[in-house]
């Protein structure tokens, strides 16, 4: 039964202004979901697109609020503020590790985006977000079965564009954000761009008397863009990113039978119960904690050679590290702590040819990504006792699992578009890729000296050896082909329908469990490596223009997979296995638009029937794939004195979802909805802006990711990571344009 049923709550907001009254908040913008522009409702591909001044006017300030406003599209948190991925269509990926790539691919100006624990960031200063649903691996570098979101930051120019914007919130919230941008020369302008946000715990933690899950995140980006011609720019973007948090809080709830919560019944194992009904608080002896840090460059070059012919070259370097451990057992026993570490080094190079022949349009190049990763995850807890019934005593004992991934991917591609009459156009596409990968994983019993350093505590001298249980080193070498074969057609010349065949990939890759596995033969290629995935997807759209009144999309599809790399969750351990086959579908419907001169609406709604058959001829559901998602914003304009006013309401519902391949009520979060309100009011020279925000209006409960530990023979609960609290805040917005 779900309890909570589709509503829309309407808020009241303060906005002012002449000639910005005068615009709608959702006008039709150009993407580059096709590597050109061109205006959103001419691509053949289901896209959720929004510029910058329309994130702004709707007050989204990081990636999730942008996400829930797509329908078919979901945040998923794999283990609380620390990992974000996006769900699209319910294929999703809930692996807390970094060995184990997104099937819906992230990128931030071209540049993919291989670690999960880089895409929980802040959206600011930012030109446009596009949503793209379906495989885009013909175009695109990596793993974009799902689908990818594409973060275009907003670029330096000539002219003088600066703000500075300022929010408190609740839970003594402090954010600032900024950015400065000037000509240098005439030839040369810069950007420089800041993002700082702190804020207080969340959550209680009665044992020491500190708050979790605070806010303690730091980025900056600087850019500059060298134009000697109108036919030759060259962009350089560094950026830099930092968060220092207090997190790895889970609910500790009861569930001494296996598959079964009992709140109500003290946990035999840890002798700890919390029900005192507050999913907000708990008893944490050792909190966690999660410090990365992000750092890369970008350089890209764009040269029209001739009228008819541009080169585009984009080169990279990303560094990703990461120190994550949390309280498992979330009671006050010193029983199990769960950590893991992440050093990744990414380095990228795509070079692109576009043109036309006449009619034909054309783009073709080359892509290259090579990902070197030195991880470890394991766990800190005493006793230990590991493979074989071995018991590792000392000071603090537990699992320590290094492991190093190399990847190696190059890839050539090519499409064409080309009209076969006025409104009738083929396009088709091919990429051939070639990934070759090494891995080396071992899992040891050992001793922690200090278990208390941060976040030095698994450094290899804070380490004593005490036994090997297992070892695997491998390696692949996979070559795969994606396609797209379509047809758009325009029946007049304000629809246009499409019928499409896209060939999606996934590379095969490798696990890292946590515990040892039973016999030290299971460290073999069955257990630990899967193979790549294969998707054919069908699909059939239609976009249209309803006049004054917006934009109303729809699309219909179809995914038939082969060796579909399926995502479960046992105990704490994360794997993926391959599903001999999988098929999925659904459909989405978009609107967004005007319905009066005042009224600025946004609706969806998305239906995704998914099954998947197991190795030993079961079927079973998809992890965070929920049947039905639906979401709606409107916003209301009125002027007043010499600005205008804007009162928004925005709400998501998400159906019922399980977060690992089983029906056990430790693994199950109901149907919810989500509500969010907004005031601003902004001047009528667009200078100045004043706004209040209410998060999760109704102060929803509700789980965003569960590891099932129950049963005596385990930990004798289940962990429970709860979204956001309700959450109010006002911020004041200044620009100098």
């Amino acid at each position: 039964m779900r309890k909570c049923k589709i509503a829309l709550a309407l808020s009241l907001g303060l906005s002012c202004g002449h000639t910005a009254f005068a615009q709608q908040v959702f006008e039709e913008i150009s993407v580059v979901a096709q590597k050109r522009e061109q205006s959103v409702q001419d691509v053949g591909i289901a896209i959720t697109a929004l510029s910058g001044d329309q994130l702004e006017a709707l007050g989204f300030d990081n990636a999730q609020q942008v996400t829930a406003m797509a329908p078919g599209v979901q945040t998923v948190q794999p283990n609380g503020e620390a990992n974000y991925s996006v769900g699209i269509r319910g294929v999703t990926n809930s692996d807390f590790t970094t060995n184990v790539e997104s099937p819906v691919a992230l990128y931030v100006d071209e540049v993919y985006i291989s670690q999960m624990s880089g895409a929980g960031f802040s959206l600011f200063d930012v030109e446009r977000v596009e949503i793209l649903r379906g495989p885009q691996g013909t175009l695109f570098g990596r793993n974009a079965t799902g689908g990818l979101v594409h973060y275009i930051s907003r670029k330096p120019s000539q002219e003088l564009d600066a703000y500075a914007k300022v929010t408190i919130g609740d839970y003594n919230q402090r954010k600032f954000e900024g950015a400065y941008g000037i000509g240098l020369t005439d030839t040369l302008s810069t950007r420089v761009s800041v993002n700082i946000n702190k804020a207080d715990g969340y959550i209680t933690n009665r044992y020491t008397g500190d708050n979790l899950n605070n806010a303690n995140d730091k980025t900056a980006r600087l850019q500059f863009l060298y134009a000697p011609s109108s036919d030759f720019e060259a962009l350089l973007n560094f950026r830099y990113g930092e968060q220092d948090i207090d997190t790895g809080f889970f609910e500790n709830v009861s569930a001494i039978r296996a598959g079964e919560l009992t709140p109500d019944e003290m946990n035999p194992v840890l002798e700890y119960i919390d029900n005192d009904g507050d999913v907000y608080a708990g008893d944490y002896d050792d909190p966690g904690f999660n410090k990365l840090k992000t750092n890369g460059a970008t350089a890209t070059l764009n040269w029209h050679i001739t009228d008819d012919l541009k080169l585009v070259s984009i080169s990279d370097i990303s560094n990703v590290q990461r120190t994550y451990i949390e309280d498992s057992d979330a009671s006050p026993v010193s029983f199990f702590n769960f950590f893991l570490t992440t050093d990744a080094r990414q380095i990228s190079q795509e070079i692109r040819l576009e043109g036309n022949a006449g009619d034909l349009l054309w783009v073709t190049g080359a892509y290259y990504l090579d990902l070197d990763i030195d991880d470890s995850n394991g766990a800190i807890t005493e006793p230990f006792i590991g493979g074989g019934g071995t018991t590792v005593t000392g000071s603090e004992g537990g699992l320590y699992n290094p492991y190093s991934s190399k990847l190696t991917s190059t890839s050539v591609f090519a499409q064409i578009e080309y009209p076969l009459s006025d409104d009738l156009t083929l396009i088709g596409g091919l990429r051939l890729i070639q990934d070759e990968k090494e891995f080396d994983f071992s899992v040891n019993a050992v001793e922690f000296l200090d278990p208390a350093s941060q976040p030095g505590f698994a450094d290899s001298d804070n380490i004593v050896l005490q036994a090997e249980l297992g070892q695997y080193s491998a390696s692949r070498k996979d070559t795969e082909v994606a396609g797209r074969l379509q047809l758009n057609w325009y029946p007049t010349e304000e629809i246009l329908t499409y019928l499409s065949w896209n060939r999606g990939v996934k590379g095969g890759g490798y696990n890292a469990p946590i515990f040892p596995l039973t016999l030290p033969n299971d460290y073999d290629d069955a257990t630990l490596s899967y193979d790549p995935e294969h998707l054919d997807a069908y699909e059939f759209g239609i976009k249209s223009d309803v006049g004054d009144y917006g934009r109303l999309n729809a699309a219909v599809y179809y995914y038939d997979y082969d060796n579909y790399q399926i995502f479960n969750i046992i105990g704490l351990d994360t794997i993926t296995i391959n599903s001999p086959e999988a098929t999925s579908q659904g459909f989405e419907v978009e609107y967004q638009g005007q319905i009066g001169d005042n009224w600025d609406l946004l609706l969806g709604a998305a239906y995704n029937d998914a099954e998947a058959t197991l190795a030993d001829g079961s079927k079973t559901v998809p992890v965070q794939s929920p049947k039905w998602n639906y979401n709606g914003l409107v916003r209301y304009s009125l002027p007043v004195a010499s600005g205008y006013l804007a009162f928004q309401g925005d709400f998501v519902f998400r159906d019922d979802v399980r977060f690992a391949l089983s029906d056990a009520e430790t693994l199950q979060q109901e149907a919810y909805t989500l509500y969010n309100a907004s005031i601003t009011y902004t001047s009528g020279d667009d200078t100045w802006q004043i706004s209040a925000f209410v998060d999760n209006l109704t102060d929803e409960e509700y789980i965003v990711q569960a590891f099932d530990l129950s049963s005596t023979d385990v930990f004798g609960m289940t962990e429970q990571y709860y979204g956001k609290p309700r959450w109010w805040g006002v911020s004041f917005k200044y620009s100098w344009f």
